[in-house]
């Protein structure tokens, strides 16, 4: 028997987020928001603590600031999840600003100790915990060579494994990392990243780019629209639950733990794709990333109201 369910690594932020705006302000304009927010962030963070609230036993690795640790390890007791496995780094908490609306996000954002996150997943003590793992999620643009020497390891270990790199324009663009996207068995990008990688905004073309990598999974985000997923080349589209959405920050993030807790009780790709717009719809009803994440009762009941039993 593994010692974690999953392992989830990756960047971690402090976050700030303002929420509620009713548009995005011109060049030199000042616009206000109706919400603001001081939390933990980064889709590590927000995929382990979904996790953890949906009974995982998870274990998050990343690089904070050691002024922040007391902080983080409070707010991380919250959701039953320690901190033991995050790293002080001189460079200290990376910090990231959220702008939201109901119907998009941006980020700005400086990158503090994540810069240091590939060095970390290097370590034989590190390599340790990750194979500990029923599953490892990459919350991160994980580097090429950094993935040739850590997914055969994983895979002989037999953890199956995800990643979201996040809006990583660099990454998407690099043809270093196609042997990355086969070498996965879940990717997860949203409908702009896998724009940047298929050329087209389509699940379609995205079903075709799977197709030509060769590649065992691919799920895309569709945010109202849903999700996608590409299973033996054939497309598989799953409507969100109606939800009046308040903040999207994180909300990419919760639809990952949603997959992921499908795949970690053997269901099917479809119930994966449900459970994963549910959580991932739920994240949006509360300011943040972390409060509107649903436990198991919750994301039963609204499985039951949406798609039937």
């Amino acid at each position: 028997m593994k010692r974690w369910d999953v392992v989830v690594v990756g960047e971690i932020y402090a976050d700030h987020v303002f929420s509620g705006f009713q548009r995005w302000p011109a060049p030199g304009e000042e616009v206000h928001a109706e919400h603001y927010l001081r939390e933990l962030g980064g889709g590590a963070v927000n995929t382990a603590c979904a996790l953890a609230r949906l009974q995982h036993r998870v274990r998050l690795i990343g690089l904070i600031g050691e002024t922040d640790r007391a902080w983080f390890e409070t707010r991380l007791h919250g959701f039953a999840l320690s901190a033991d496995g995050l790293r002080a780094d001189p460079l200290g908490t990376g910090v990231t600003v959220s702008v939201s609306t109901a119907q998009d996000r941006s980020f700005y954002t400086y990158l503090g100790a994540n810069r240091r996150l590939a060095e970390v997943l290097d370590e034989p003590s590190v390599q340790a915990e990750l194979i500990a793992a029923r599953h490892v999620h990459f919350a991160m643009p994980l580097p090429a060579e950094l993935a040739k020497r850590l997914f055969p390891l994983l895979r002989k270990a037999g953890c199956t494994t995800s990643l979201d790199v996040g809006f990583s324009p660099d990454w998407l663009g690099d043809r270093a990392n196609a042997w990355t996207c086969r070498a996965v068995d879940y990717f997860f990008p949203n409908q702009a990243e896998a724009q940047r990688l298929s050329g087209g905004d389509s699940a379609e073309a995205f079903r075709d780019w799977i197709v030509s990598m060769a590649m065992p999974h691919g799920v895309i985000k569709l945010g109202a629209a849903g999700a996608a997923a590409v299973v033996n080349g054939r497309l598989l589209h799953v409507a969100p639950p109606r939800i009046e959405a308040m903040d999207t920050t994180g909300a990419g993030d919760a639809f990952d733990a949603g997959f992921i807790d499908g795949v970690l009780n053997g269901e099917s790709t479809e119930d994966c794709l449900r459970r994963a717009c549910i959580c991932g719809a739920l994240c949006t009803t509360r300011a943040g990333a972390l409060e509107g994440l649903p436990d198991s009762l919750s994301l039963r009941s609204i499985y039951e109201q949406t798609y039937g039993t």
